[in-house]
């Protein structure tokens, strides 16, 4: 199981990942955002990525499905990191963006449009939600147990269609941090709420 992983592997992985430079894709979201906005960074792994947001100036709400994981974010990040999992958020419309980075690939593919609906619940009008995925098609359990759902570019342009309430800002393919990594798939998506 996933979770199980992060739990099992935590330090590792905190230590693989918490120094990866991603200030293209900070610089894209940010761009959508209004200053001082209210983020959720869903899925957070190592807090990296809620403590440089916040050192941007924007104030940051996180959770883990992995408790081991969110001890180590709360130790690094300074933040009250929430333990649960993306079926438990009951938020609504209290950020002005969710930031679901290398997070949502983990759900299994009958599972993420209720996953996309309580990020959509949880994101006020005309957030930007941005996502992350590994470049390929179908779903796959790898050897270390962990689940990952892949999209390609069509693949995820048909999925978001589904949600009358998402519009696709840009969508493009980027080369892994890591050496010899397949590509990812960036997708930023602006939630318009009647």
């Amino acid at each position: 199981m996933t979770i199980s992983f992060y739990d099992n592997n935590g330090q590792s992985f905190f230590d693989r990942t918490v120094n990866l430079e991603f200030k293209i894709l900070y610089d894209t979201y940010t761009k959508y955002l209004p200053a001082g906005a209210h983020i959720l960074d869903a899925g957070c792994g190592s807090g990296r990525d809620s403590k440089i947001l916040m050192a941007q100036g924007y104030t940051v709400t996180a959770f883990d499905g992995s408790a081991a994981m969110v001890k180590l974010a709360r130790d690094y990040t300074g933040l009250e990191v929430q333990h649960l999992t993306f079926n438990q958020m009951t938020y609504e419309s209290a950020f002005d963006g969710v930031w679901a980075n290398a997070s949502l690939l983990h759900v299994p593919y009958n599972q993420l449009p209720i996953t996309f609906d309580n990020i959509i619940k949880a994101t006020k009008k005309n957030g930007i939600f941005y996502a992350s995925f590994k470049v390929g098609t179908g779903e796959k359990v790898i050897q270390d147990g962990r689940h990952f759902t892949f999209f390609d570019e069509a693949h995820m342009r048909n999925f978001v269609a589904q949600f009358p309430e998402l519009l696709i800002e840009e969508i493009f393919t980027a080369e892994d941090a890591r050496d010899a990594q397949p590509d990812w798939l960036r997708v930023y998506m602006r939630v318009i709420k009647a």
